[in-house]
């Protein structure tokens, strides 16, 4: 099994390669070790956690998953399509700050204007559009940016949703009948447990669709573990079932790799490579030591009518910005999310972490009812609104790999704190934010319990750990995503990203990618026969 490019994942970096490289020419597989998500799957996720979740060590094989480190709780999707099945389908494009930020601003590339033409390409494949259709939490929301002198900023979010008419299928609209055919948005809040209805525009309804008609092989249940250097050029991926553990596949050899795992896929992959097979020696020291989560706080409401439904509408349709640093959107939960309630508990203001989880537990203690009301409230998913608080303001932990107690002493990744940018666990903003938003629409506002009792940040954008540099001494990848001292190695996830976007970051990721793929030449067919 011979290939031109190993691409390894199937998230927004990996589609973007797997197309791109095919129009090039080249013979393409990608591996992925969730397997495909059916509109069944979906069904079966939004009603069952066993189904929804992706825990290989219980064998679990879902689409969702969630990873807890002591800095960082994650969430990611898992699957072919990646975390296109499981995010709310928000493309944005971030602020000056992005392109600014002296992480990258240094390299002698103006990144805005660089990045402007693939910008454009990933929002005409990912299908933006600005979501038109609001309902009563977008009104909260509104409302909530009024009261916050933030009125002119409110508005409704691009999404990468198909707004056709629902339980109609149309000819594919936006590929030129290339692609697949489609239907409506049912406005069924659903979007974070997967879209049944196939309105999202997921990535295997274009760039991965496209890449598989033009050749590329998409793999799934394969779990890349090893990465060999051949003398005679290329690569040698040694490859197995994820959950089948004593499942091993043929080792695929390839000219080039494109590791595009999302964070956590990719630094262990490459941790692995470096310090324990050490097949791939060379790999930069700072490999890890540059990780963000966006600055973000998750806070939320749950409304006192016990008979309100707010999951009308799109997971996340409307947003706005209460100051020049701060971006605030709202989330719609599915009735696969109800298990959320269990992490949510009182609202606690501190900026001292140790000071705030005391007061949370002074809080839990004096009014134990108000927390197991919450955790049993009728409609739970139905009567909250969620705030994802996201900054501009940059932040930083990193991850190191190790044996870990909490993981049967087994090797694996480990979060460790650096002094001085610590990932935020509170943001006052976010505060105030679900306490104007609980004051218009009548309901208790919540924290999240890791967060202010824990002291550990929660984020579904994790970001970094491969940033770019000029040499080994100060990145892991240069400004073509080329791993330093591994020609033929890329990496084209949310690793890669080397600034804090302060937005969501799926545009973003597909918009390097895009980058990084056009500046590989195309086949020489004449060399190649």
């Amino acid at each position: 099994m011979d290939y031109d490019y190993a691409v390894i994942g199937s998230g927004f970096g990996g589609s973007v390669a797997a197309l791109r490289l095919s129009e090039k020419g080249y013979k393409v597989v990608v591996l992925e070790q969730g397997n495909l998500v059916t509109p069944e799957d979906i069904e079966e996720g939004d009603n069952s956690i066993n189904h929804l979740n992706w825990i290989p060590s219980l064998g679990l094989s879902g689409y969702f998953s969630q990873d807890f480190f002591r800095h960082v709780t994650l969430v990611r999707g898992i699957g072919v399509g990646g975390g296109s099945h499981v995010y709310a389908a928000v493309l944005l494009k971030p602020k000056d700050e992005f392109y600014n930020d002296p992480a990258w601003s240094g390299m002698g590339i103006d990144w805005k204007t660089e990045l402007a033409p693939h910008y454009a390409n990933a929002s005409a494949m990912l299908g933006v559009t600005d979501n038109p259709a609001t309902d009563i939490q977008d009104e909260y929301l509104k409302k909530t940016a009024e009261k916050m002198d933030a009125a002119s900023t409110f508005g409704p979010t691009p999404n990468g949703i198909y707004f056709g008419t629902p339980e109609v299928m149309a000819p594919d609209p936006f590929f030129n009948g290339s692609g697949p055919h489609r239907t409506g948005c049912h406005l069924c809040g659903r979007c974070l447990t997967g879209c049944p209805h196939g309105s999202k525009n997921t990535l295997d309804k274009n760039y991965l669709y496209l890449a598989q008609r033009l050749g590329a092989a998409i793999l799934p249940f394969r779990k890349v573990t090893n990465v060999l250097p051949q003398e005679a050029g290329g690569y040698m991926l040694q490859i197995r079932h994820p959950l089948k553990k004593f499942r091993k596949y043929p080792p695929i050899r390839t000219k080039n790799i494109v590791l595009a795992g999302g964070v956590i896929g990719t630094l262990e992959l490459l941790f692995h490579c470096r310090d324990i097979t050490k097949t791939l020696p060379a790999i930069s020291p700072e490999l890890g030591k540059v990780v963000r989560t966006n600055s973000e706080a998750i806070v939320g409401v749950l409304s006192d009518d016990t008979e309100l439904d707010l999951t009308y509408g799109t997971a996340i349709s409307s947003h706005f910005y209460p100051d020049e640093h701060t971006h605030i959107t709202q989330n719609r939960f599915p009735n696969g999310y109800n298990f959320m309630k269990f992490f949510t508990g009182p609202l606690v203001d501190h900026p001292n972490p140790v000071i705030r989880s005391l007061k949370t537990l002074g809080a839990v203690a004096l009014h134990p009812s108000k927390l197991f009301g919450n955790w049993t409230a009728k409609n739970w998913n139905k009567r909250v609104t969620i705030l994802t608080v996201m900054q501009h303001l940059d932040n930083q932990i990193s991850f190191k790999y190790g044996r870990k107690a909490s993981f049967l002493f087994r090797r694996g990744l480990k979060s460790a704190a650096v002094k001085g940018k610590s990932a935020p666990t509170f943001l006052p903003v976010a505060n105030n934010a679900a306490k104007t938003l609980a004051g218009v629409s009548g309901g208790q506002p919540l924290n999240i319990l890791t967060e202010s009792i824990g002291n550990t940040a929660t984020t579904a954008h994790i970001l970094g750990g491969c940033h770019m540099g000029t040499s080994a001494e100060n990145g892991v990848i240069d400004t073509s995503h080329q791993v330093f001292g591994y020609p033929g190695i890329y990496v084209t996830d949310g690793a890669a990203v080397s600034a804090n976007i302060g937005a969501n970051p799926s545009l973003t990721i597909t918009a390097l990618a895009e980058r990084a793929m056009s500046l590989i030449p195309a086949v020489n067919k004449t060399e190649k026969n």
